[in-house]
Formats: C-alpha cells, structure tokens, sequence
C-alpha cells in the first residue's frame, strides 16, 4: 500500500508543545533547586498560563487536527478505537484523553499557583483575594497536582515508547515536522481540511497575552480587592 507525507501538526500546536514540555521542566527543576530560582517558577508559571490560554483557544480557532472537537474522546471513539475500527490522522480517541487529562491538570496547577503561597518570600499573584487558609488550601492542591502531572506524563512517554518499539510508529517526528506519513487511501479526506486563518492566531496570542498581563499586572487585583492591595515586602517576592 502506498504512503503519502501529509501535514498534520501546524507550527503554532509545536511550538506549543514543545515551549510547554520546556516550562515544565524548567519549572520542576527550579522548584527542585529553590533560592533565587523561585523567581523564575514564579515566571514560568506566567507563561505556562499564557500557553494554556492559546491552546485553549486554538482548540477551537486552530487548524483541523487542533481544534477539540476532532479528538474528543466520546464513549463512541473510544470503543471504536478499542476494537480497532477508528480511523483519523490525529490524535487518536486514547491520546485525546491523555491530551484533555495534561492540559485539566496543567490548568489546575496554573489556577492554584495563582492563589499559593510557600510561607516565606513568594505569594501569587492573586493571593491578596483570598483568605490565608484558603491559600494554604490551594498551595497544597497545587503541589498534589503536579505530582499528578508528573505520574501522567510518565504514562505518555511510556505510551510514546510502546508505540515506537511496538507499533512502529514514531509519534515524535511529526510534532518535530508537522508532518505525518498516511495511507494514500485517507488522501481524499484531506481534499477538505480547513486550516486556520492567520488572524485567528493572532487573536489567540493576544487574548493570552492579555490575560496574562491582567492577572500578573495585578490589574484583576486592583479591580476585585477591596482595598488597595498592599505592597509585599522587600524581601518578598510575587508571583
């Protein structure tokens, strides 16, 4: 049967995935290290925040491979894909559920990150609305879940190895290239295959950056704070 190299990843999911394996990364090793390196998990989980805003958006603005509704993993793909009957060039039924189960818990760290504090020098940067028991709450959450992260990210990569050693399907070149090597059966599928508009990128990035600067600007504090927020000290840091 012949093959055809077709283009499945579009540049704005790759870097997106690739800038998110960095920061997280980067973010458990900061942590790991502490001292002067809590400032950058501090800007890390800034920027973590921005990327889960963009690809939240680009779930639904992005290209066709990129948009949620093509890898939701209903009851019925799941069972299509269990007995062997599902067909697509993306992600397959099992890897949308690895992918909606990273970006929840990704989110969830940013979300509590933003209320956490460590006790010491570093607050988030929403910390000011709420109460320090709630704090404490959420700082607690937030180290469970990336623990969490952790475990699940282990199970990709294993994922990832058995695919490659088994199947014979390398599932890291094409979110290197972008491209995907298909049965030439599958090419009249992609006769229609919308891509996203640039304007739709740029939008997204805007509205990331936007909600990044809002929260991490203090502008949301400002607003929703009863009173003026105070300034941390000197020796404290804000996230």
């Amino acid at each position: 049967m012949q093959k055809k190299k077709i283009q499945v990843w579009d540049l704005p999911i790759r870097l997106f995935h690739w800038l998110l394996v960095l920061t997280i990364t980067l973010s458990y090793i900061s942590i790991e290290i502490g001292g002067a390196w809590i400032d950058w998990h501090a800007r890390l989980g800034g920027f973590a925040l921005g990327l889960i805003v963009f690809r939240i958006l680009w779930g639904f603005a992005g290209n066709k491979q990129a948009r949620f509704s093509q890898f939701m993993p209903t009851p019925a793909r799941l069972l299509q894909y269990f007995k062997g009957e599902w067909q697509g060039i993306g992600h397959s039924p099992l890897g949308g559920l690895a992918v909606l189960a990273l970006l929840g818990l990704i989110l969830l760290i940013v979300l509590t990150g933003l209320f956490a504090n460590d006790d010491v020098t570093l607050t988030g940067p929403l910390f000011p609305l709420v109460q320090q028991s709630v704090s404490d709450w959420m700082t607690g959450v937030h180290a469970i879940a990336f623990n969490g992260l952790l475990a699940v990210i282990a199970l990709h990569l294993l994922a990832i190895a058995f695919y490659w050693v088994v199947k014979k399907n390398n599932l890291i070149h094409p979110m290197l290239t972008g491209k995907k090597e298909i049965a030439i059966l599958s090419e009249s599928a992609l006769i229609h295959e919308e891509k996203a508009k640039p304007i739709n990128f740029i939008i997204s990035i805007a509205i990331a950056l936007l909600v990044v600067w809002l929260i991490f600007g203090n502008v949301f504090v400002d607003l929703l704070s009863p009173e003026p927020a105070a300034k941390p000290p000197a020796s404290q840091h804000q996230w």
